[in-house]
C-alpha cells in the first residue's frame, strides 16, 4: 500500500480509482459461487478501503487542509443568541462570554446565522441537541445553509419549572412554552391535565403570562425567566428526565480552532450506491477515530435525498484527522467542514 501511495504521489495520480476498483470487484465476483458473490464483493471492498486509507495518510503527509486561528474572544467581540433575556440560550451565552457581556437577542434561529454572516455579531449561540428530545433540526439545516463554523460547544443542565401569577397548580389550565420545553416536560403536563401550547421560546412565554390578565395560564421555562418577569414558581424541576441537558454551540464566520479541540463536525451527501454509508463509516474505524454522533437530514432539493451530519473525536493537529477530512472533501459529492472545537460540560 505504501509503495502504491509513493508511486501515485510521484506521478500525481489520485488515490480514488473507481473504474479500477470496479474491475477488481467484477473479476472476483465472476470467480465466486453465486451464493458468495455479495460477500466476496464486501470483503474485497473493505480490503481496498483499508489500502486507500494507508495511501491517503502517506500522500497527505504535511498537508494543511485549512487556515485556522486560535480561539481568542476579544473583549470587543460582539455576541448574540436566540430568544430574549431569561432564555436558556442567554444562560448558555453568559456562561461562555461572562455575565457582563452585552448580548444581542434574535427571535428566530435563522436571524442569529444571518447576523453572524453579515458581520453584525462575531459570535452567535444556538441550541443544537437535547439529551431527552434529540436534535434541534432547524439548527442542523441552518448549519448547512450558511457558511459558518462551530468554534465551541457546551452542555448546560436544563431545569424547567411551571411559573404563573398565582401559587396554586389546580388553577392552571394552559401552559405556554417552546416545543422543546413542552416535550421535555410532557409527563408533568399530562399528569396534571394541563393543555400545552407552543410559543416562540421559554422566556417569551414567561413574558406572555406576566403581561396577561388570565390567571389560568402558566409558562414552562427557567426559574431565571420566572424571576425576571415577576412570576411565581409553582412547581420546580418538572422536566421528565431529571438530568436533562442541552448542547449549545457558538458559531462564527471565521474558522477558529482552540488548541485543545477534541471534536470535529462535518456534513456530506453520498452517492446512491450499495454500501456507500458503510464504506464511509469504515474509514473512521480504520483511522481509529471514534464517531460520537450521526444525524441524517433531508437535503431539501425536492428529491428523497439526505445529508449526513457526523461528529467524531479528533484534532486537526493530528495527521490521521486532517488526512481523512482532506480525502473525504475530494471524494464526496457534497462535503462541508463545520468545525473543530472543544466540548465542555457546564452545570
Amino acid at each position: 500500500c505504501l509503495d502504491v501511495a509513493r508511486y501515485k504521489k510521484e506521478n500525481n495520480i489520485g488515490v480514488m480509482q473507481s473504474s479500477r476498483e470496479q474491475e477488481i470487484i467484477d473479476r472476483v465476483k465472476s470467480m465466486s459461487d453465486e451464493k458468495y458473490k455479495d460477500s466476496v464483493s464486501l470483503l474485497f471492498t473493505n480490503i481496498m478501503d483499508i489500502s486507500k486509507s494507508f495511501q491517503q495518510n502517506e500522500i497527505n503527509k504535511g498537508v494543511t487542509f485549512i487556515e485556522k486561528k486560535p480561539l481568542e474572544i476579544a473583549p470587543s467581540a460582539k455576541a448574540g443568541c436566540f430568544g430574549v433575556k431569561g432564555s436558556n440560550s442567554e444562560e448558555a451565552a453568559r456562561k461562555i462570554f461572562g455575565k457582563e457581556k452585552e448580548l444581542s437577542f434574535y427571535s428566530e434561529f435563522e436571524d442569529v446565522f444571518k447576523a453572524v454572516c453579515d458581520g453584525e455579531i462575531d459570535f452567535g449561540v444556538v441550541p443544537l441537541q437535547n439529551s431527552s428530545t434529540g436534535s434541534i433540526t432547524q439548527t442542523y439545516d441552518l448549519m448547512h445553509k450558511y457558511n459558518v463554523y462551530i468554534n465551541k460547544m457546551i452542555r448546560v443542565s436544563i431545569r424547567h419549572c411551571l411559573a404563573a401569577k398565582g401559587t396554586d397548580i389546580k388553577g392552571i389550565e394552559k401552559v405556554y412554552s417552546h416545543p422543546q420545553a413542552l416535550a421535555q416536560s410532557d409527563d408533568f403536563i399530562r399528569s396534571n391535565g394541563i393543555e400545552a401550547n407552543e410559543y416562540i421560546n421559554t422566556a417569551m412565554a414567561a413574558k406572555l403570562v406576566a403581561e396577561s390578565n388570565d390567571s389560568s395560564i402558566g409558562a414552562i421555562g427557567s426559574t431565571l425567566a420566572a424571576e425576571l418577569y415577576g412570576l411565581e414558581v409553582i412547581a420546580p424541576s418538572i422536566q421528565t428526565v431529571k438530568n436533562n441537558t442541552t448542547r449549545f454551540i457558538t458559531i462564527s464566520k471565521q474558522l477558529i480552532i482552540p488548541d485543545n479541540a477534541n471534536k470535529v463536525s462535518v456534513v456530506f451527501s453520498l452517492p446512491h450506491a450499495v454500501g456507500a454509508l458503510q464504506r464511509i463509516l469504515n474509514r473512521f474505524c480504520i483511522n481509529g477515530l471514534n464517531l460520537t454522533k450521526i444525524e441524517s437530514r433531508s437535503a431539501k432539493n425536492g428529491e428523497f435525498e439526505y445529508l449526513f451530519y457526523l461528529d467524531f473525536s479528533g484534532n486537526l493537529n493530528e495527521r490521521k484527522t486532517i488526512s481523512l477530512i482532506s480525502s473525504l472533501s475530494k471524494e464526496l459529492p457534497d462535503f462541508a467542514f463545520l468545525g473543530n472545537f472543544r466540548e465542555n460540560e457546564i452545570k
